[in-house]
């Protein structure tokens, strides 16, 4: 057996293994059940609130729980990268809400309309009022394509327009047009927004992908490779940053930072954007779209926003260890409308979700919570087929990473490739079931 077989295997029986526990596991601890009647809305059943009820439903007796969210289908998100790369079909990532649901949980299959604080009552589209003990905001946040003049989603997938966030039908379609310029050549323009955003990482990986896919057809002679950000930097992490900004050097991919994307000429295949000396145009054969995101209208509209930042995006007001609201105790955020600094990813709602369980059981039991979020976020970053960087880190942009003196961090490893391929998505779902 040769030494790389070896090292291959045993990194295979590592993110299988780690698939498997995480997937196969009982809760680190078979906590007591808690006896209450306490009456628990939670709007949005994504990936938190579908944890949390799952976890909610285990931990308590006699409660009522409420979950509100008008989607049918349910999203596994960090597949979008690899469907938008012809890697994954776009049913890989879709499954039921219903799937996922214990029992002991009522569905209400309707969006929130208002939310009340002050006299603890949610109301829904459908006109059906919801009063609550506490209330956990989960409804994950909206893609603002209007933002960008000249754009809508119906042109992705055309006249080399992608724009993979908006769901896996646009995902493949983004690979439609991605495909024709790997294939065809030209510039490729790939631009990320001013807003916080979902998994920072994937506009890098989309553009890493299509860069390898393009040089593995052997036509990477043919192609020009443009990023650009509104940010100064090419990642929130500075060590990370440096990282990206080494590999977008040896893989010959230009940067314009400070540069926002406020328009498109669909026809000319020109875009517009905004930066510190003024309006700036760039012309493309593929363009990558990532729009602003920004909470949901009806968080916006609650006062549960915060007042003094974000004021144009309206992530909840919330304390960055515990996610309960700092002017309403009943209420917790949890995933991407949480506004804190760090968290809009799978891996950090997997982190967050036992603290605002915690939260909610000491709040019933009249006690402190032992139990805090300090910011961890995941982001597998992939840099070419079957090479990838997992990046861990905090609040502090401290490296954390799961498996020190085993995957470095910083290091393109078929390891961190297979345990995005592999093994995120059995771990997903086993958070799902409030597993992991």
């Amino acid at each position: 057996m040769t030494k790389l077989t070896a090292s291959r295997r045993q990194f295979l029986g590592l993110a299988a293994g780690g698939a498997a526990a995480a997937s196969f596991a009982a809760p680190r601890e078979a906590a007591a059940q808690v006896a209450t009647n306490a009456n628990i809305v939670i709007i949005g059943a994504g990936a938190g609130g579908t944890a949390l009820a799952n976890r909610l439903v285990r931990r308590l007796e006699g409660a009522r729980i409420t979950l509100l969210d008008p989607r049918v289908d349910h999203l596994y998100q960090p597949g979008l990268s690899l469907v938008a790369a012809g890697l994954k079909p776009a049913d890989y990532v879709v499954s039921k809400t219903t799937d996922w649901l214990p029992r002991g949980v009522t569905l209400i299959a309707e969006a929130a309309a208002t939310i009340d604080p002050e006299a603890r009552v949610v109301e829904t589209s459908g006109g059906q009022r919801l009063d609550y003990d506490f209330l956990v905001v989960a409804p994950g946040l909206v893609l603002d394509h209007d933002a960008i003049e000249g754009f809508s989603l119906d042109m992705v997938g055309q006249n080399g327009i992608g724009a993979l966030y908006a769901g896996p039908q646009y995902a493949a379609a983004t690979w439609q047009a991605a495909q024709a310029f790997t294939e065809d050549g030209g510039i490729g323009l790939f631009t990320r927004p001013a807003t916080e955003m979902k998994c920072a990482g994937a506009p890098l990986k989309h553009a890493f992908l299509i860069e390898d896919i393009t040089r593995t057809a052997g036509n990477r002679g043919k192609a020009e490779f443009h990023y650009a950000a509104p940010q100064g930097a090419l990642f929130g992490v500075p060590i990370v940053a440096e990282k990206v900004r080494m590999l977008f050097g040896d893989r010959g991919i230009e940067t314009s930072m400070q540069h926002t994307l406020t328009a498109i000429d669909a026809g000319a295949k020109r875009a517009t954007f905004a930066t510190p000396d003024g309006t700036a145009e760039m012309d493309y054969d593929y363009i990558h779209i990532i729009p602003p995101q920004r909470a949901p209208e009806v968080i916006r509209q609650s006062g549960l926003s915060w007042a003094d930042k974000w004021t144009d995006q309206g992530w909840v007001e919330c304390d960055m260890a515990s996610l309960r609201h700092l002017r309403y105790d009943t209420v917790w955020a949890l995933g991407d409308v949480a506004g804190v600094p760090k968290g809009k990813t799978a891996a950090s709602v997997k982190w967050q979700v036992p603290v605002v369980e915690d939260g909610i059981i000491a709040a019933i039991e009249e006690r402190d919570p032992t139990e805090t979020y300090g910011g961890y976020t995941s982001c597998p970053m992939i840099t070419r087929v079957g090479r990838a960087m997992l990046i861990e880190f905090d609040y502090n942009n401290d490296l954390v990473p799961s498996f020190p003196g085993v995957i470095a961090p910083l290091e393109e490893l078929w390891i961190s490739w297979l345990m995005k391929e592999v093994a995120l998505k059995p771990t997903y779902n086993a958070m799902l079931r409030g597993r992991a």
